[in-house]
């Protein structure tokens, strides 16, 4: 009978592994990894912020990246759109210097002013449901005061109209087209947000009107600039503006947990 070693006489699941010590090298592999992912997720919270999304960074101290935030540019870019398709559709649209310049001022009134207005304004009026929701929005985590945020709302009211009317003075209106959709644009955001009509709790109503300024609004303001603004555009866009329903009802969401408590 042949001689077992110990070694062999031992089954192959019982022989002693020896475990790998990790070696100062790995360890610092290791934590720059870690490191740089939390490095990432730090720059898109602060993206967010900035942008007015959802999973923000709280803390910033920064009043004027805080009034960015009141104003969420991440809701700017549907009205830039629209104001470019109703210049397109204008037919008068021409690349030129004083057209794109032109052009840049009415995105300027349609984005950040009127809907840095509108945005703001919300936020003014849902602080109580954002203290719930997003209690890291800038109003319910108090690191701006009511004061600021009223004087923010009218700054960008007076700018946003201000800007319409010199548009219509560009474009040699008789009648104050722009002025008059800005008007009544504001007007719509502040029933929308501001109690006693308060559209957005009125269901199908509110949802469509949030639909139209979104869509028909710019769209008018775009072709009026360098077109003239007719009923089959108006009624067109209105009925796109059926559209912004769905974009509408998804952001309603967000209120049904304050909204249940």
């Amino acid at each position: 009978m042949p001689e077992l070693t110990p070694s062999s006489s031992l089954p192959e699941s019982s022989r002693s592994v020896t475990p790998e010590t990790e070696t100062p090298e790995t360890s610092l592999e290791t934590n720059t990894v870690a490191s740089a992912v939390a490095k990432t997720d730090d720059r898109s919270a602060k993206a967010r912020q900035l942008l007015g999304m959802k999973g923000a960074q709280s803390g910033e101290t920064s009043i004027w990246k805080i009034r960015l935030q009141l104003m969420k540019p991440i809701t700017w870019i549907p009205l830039i759109w629209g104001v470019v398709c109703g210049a397109a559709s204008s037919g008068n649209y021409t690349w030129t210097l004083e057209n794109t310049l032109i052009s840049a001022a009415c995105m300027l009134l349609a984005g950040p002013l009127l809907t840095g207005y509108t945005q703001t304004l919300n936020d003014f009026y849902d602080r109580e449901i954002d203290a719930i929701n997003e209690p890291y929005r800038p109003i319910p985590s108090g690191i701006i005061s009511l004061p600021q945020v009223v004087a923010q709302i009218l700054v960008l009211l007076v700018s946003g109209i201000g800007i319409a009317f010199v548009l219509d003075q560009w474009a040699d209106h008789s009648f104050p087209i722009i002025t008059i959709l800005a008007l009544g644009g504001s007007f719509l955001a502040y029933i929308y947000s501001a109690p006693p009509l308060k559209l957005k709790q009125n269901g199908w109503l509110g949802n469509y009107a949030l639909g139209a300024s979104y869509i028909a609004l710019p769209w008018c303001t775009g072709h009026a600039l360098f077109g003239d603004l007719n009923w089959t555009i108006v009624l067109l866009t209105l009925f796109y503006s059926l559209a912004g329903l769905g974009i509408a009802v998804v952001n309603d969401f967000k209120s049904v947990e304050a909204i249940a408590s």
